[in-house]
């Protein structure tokens, strides 16, 4: 064996990288999508009721749209890739620009860092959102992409209007509900 403890060459390790960069991918798909909240939470049904006055929805809003942001944005995400169906260049631009929601918002397991400062969830979700509206509308499908936003933002609002806000609390936060009875609405 003249090649005994030899560093293999690219082309020789090239397909057992290649499944190992996947299997990578796979589970950070899952891990991500998994990070989400759980859907059965979110359409509970003994949580939905009218909001008391509009201080106390405005509240719901709020509080729904924090715990539940991930889960809105991919209604509003489904909401606007079913409008484009019928327009095949908008539909191969929102098929790319999901490429970078999945990489930069759903599947990241570190915060983001551009030039030595981390930049905020709620950053990069603003900015995701304007850019895939911007080139979105560079397609021509102007009216199905506002009509599907709005029918989007109207989904989101009316959710987080009614969904009560009493049974959610975040792992960090999980023994503070057992220290004592929660105020909230």
């Amino acid at each position: 064996m003249t090649n005994y403890g030899t560093i293999p060459t690219s082309s020789t390790a090239g397909p057992s990288a290649n499944i190992e960069y996947l299997s990578r991918a796979k589970e950070r798909i899952k891990e991500g999508l998994g990070a989400r909240r759980p859907w059965k939470l979110m359409f509970n049904f003994h949580s939905i009721n009218f909001p008391g006055n509009l201080s106390e929805a405005i509240t719901r809003v709020r509080t729904n749209v924090a715990y539940f942001r991930m889960n809105y944005a991919m209604i509003v995400l489904l909401i606007l890739f079913l409008s484009l169906l019928w327009h095949p260049i908008s539909l191969l631009v929102f098929v790319a620009t999901m490429a970078a929601w999945l990489f930069l918002y759903f599947l990241r397991d570190e915060p983001l860092v551009v030039f030595r400062r981390t930049i905020d969830d709620r950053v990069v979700l603003v900015v995701l959102g304007v850019l895939t509206i911007v080139f979105l509308l560079l397609t021509d499908a102007t009216t199905n992409i506002l009509v599907s936003l709005l029918i989007g933002a109207v989904v989101v609002l009316v959710h987080a209007s009614f969904r009560r806000t009493d049974d959610l609390y975040d792992e960090e936060s999980a023994e503070g509900l057992f220290s004592g009875p929660s105020s909230s609405s």
